[in-house]
């Protein structure tokens, strides 16, 4: 057993009972919520690991619950639903989602993508370092250095590097890199952001036309890609 907390959000008993059996059954722990409200009690009352978190529930929609749940949340949330469109994927990873999955969905795709949503949010220690094939970064002392030598970036292009960077792996829509970046005021400066990534691609890709790191998610967003990521993490220092 793992001990792993699995919260079930969903306002039919039925799919609850089947995740619950699922879940178990593969050694995780489970409690359920059957609406937003009880979600964001269960968050502060249980502390769980992670969060299945259906989309269409009544009074309080699972994308309100999750914009809410992650102001104290800081592990995985898959959203779960029937929506398939490209819309309803950027609205819940704009409000906070780490993930997202389609019903109907085959079990071993679900348990593949809370395994791989775990592995991701265990390895997200704070950075000091990233060493790649052909690009370093060094967070605390600003600095990024290809085969060519040392680049300079901006402000922004360092900052947009970095966000995109320790989230390695996952989609990060337009909106919640410019808010991240920018401010929460921003989120439909898009061409800003467009601009800053072009510039960032000619500083530190081989061939910024066919990029290795900084990929492109079509209609979405932006996701780094480092494969052989290698981190070095922050060490304790006794106060």
């Amino acid at each position: 057993m793992n001990h792993t907390v699995i919260l079930v959000v969903d306002d039919e008993p039925q799919i609850r009972r089947v995740l619950r059996a699922t879940l178990s059954g593969s050694g995780y722990d489970v409690i359920e919520a059957k609406n937003g409200q009880e979600a964001i009690e269960a968050v502060i009352r249980d502390k769980p690991d992670l969060i299945l978190l259906d989309v269409n529930m009544p009074e309080m929609s699972g994308l309100e619950a999750c914009s809410k749940i992650r102001l104290s949340f800081e592990g995985p949330i898959i959203m779960v639903t029937v929506r398939n469109a490209e819309r309803d994927k950027i609205a819940a990873l704009d409000s906070g989602a780490d993930d997202y999955i389609v019903k109907p969905f085959a079990v071993g795709e679900l348990l593949a993508r809370i395994r791989a949503a775990l592995r991701r949010h265990n390895n997200d220690e704070p950075l000091l370092k990233i060493e790649l094939p052909e690009l370093s970064i060094d967070f605390e002392n600003r600095l990024v250095n290809v085969p060519g030598g040392r680049v300079h970036l901006t402000p922004k292009e360092f900052d947009v590097l970095r966000v995109l960077a320790i989230h390695q792996g996952k989609p990060l829509t337009h909106r919640r890199l410019l808010q991240a970046v920018w401010g929460p005021d921003y989120g439909e400066e898009t061409e800003s952001l467009r601009v800053v990534v072009s510039q960032l691609r000619k500083k530190i890709e081989k061939d910024p036309a066919h990029p290795r790191y900084i990929l492109t998610e079509p209609w979405m967003g932006y996701r780094f890609q480092g494969s052989s990521m290698a981190s070095s993490k922050h060490s304790r220092r006794k106060s």
